[in-house]
């Protein structure tokens, strides 16, 4: 038992400073003895638990989502929120975890989207099953609203889901090119307009 708690901390470990790492710098930039060195894991030890970099790369983002969905879910599981409120926790949320201008881990998928999506098959899946989820979650959350009243009746709530995601991807990016928080109040205002809210939630 020890001994497979031992060998978790270990992937984990891996896994956790890659995502550190490669949200900074990318995937490319971003060598194996650099992560192995910063997690004082051995290089031997890295192919005991990945084929390579690219199954690294596809576990990493793995665990990314698995761990991103689970806050969104914790979201949708606290209680005393209508739908409304919960879209816009989520997208106040978005913006804080980009504080500084830096994801510190939290956007890979923003960081390495378009990056890995052309370098990978299995990690462009493993991006898609993830985003995904997100899109799905955010069509449960306006499906709410227009259950609970807290939005109006809304045709198409999944094409809506994606369109919101895809604008705030978007944003993500221009906030990093621009170095200002400015697309990031274009998208808010925007999010409003399409949910058709008046005033704030």
């Amino acid at each position: 038992m020890a001994h497979a708690t031992l060998e978790k901390d270990t992937r984990s470990a891996i896994l956790a400073t890659g995502q550190k790492i490669m949200s900074l710098k990318g995937f490319s930039a971003v060598g194996l003895n650099e992560i192995l060195a910063d997690a004082g894991v051995p290089k031997g030890s890295f192919y005991h638990y990945f084929g390579s970099k690219d199954a690294f790369g596809e576990a990493m983002l793995a665990t990314y989502f698995d761990t991103y969905l689970a806050q969104i879910d914790t979201l949708l599981a606290k209680p005393g929120l209508t739908g409304a409120e919960r879209l816009m926790l989520y997208f106040a949320n978005w913006r804080e975890g980009q504080t500084e201008f830096e994801c510190k881990g939290r956007c890979l998928a923003v960081k390495l989207g378009a990056e890995v999506a052309d370098l990978s098959e299995t990690m462009r899946l493993a991006l898609k099953t993830g985003t995904s989820g997100i899109i799905a979650r955010l069509q449960t959350m306006i499906e709410a609203g227009t259950a609970d009243g807290s939005l109006p009746a809304i045709e198409a709530p999944g094409e809506v889901a994606a369109g919101l995601y895809q604008q705030w991807l978007g944003a993500s990016v221009l906030v990093k090119i621009h170095r200002s928080y400015e697309p990031f109040e274009t998208a808010l205002l925007s999010t409003r307009r399409t949910l058709g809210m008046t005033h704030p939630a």
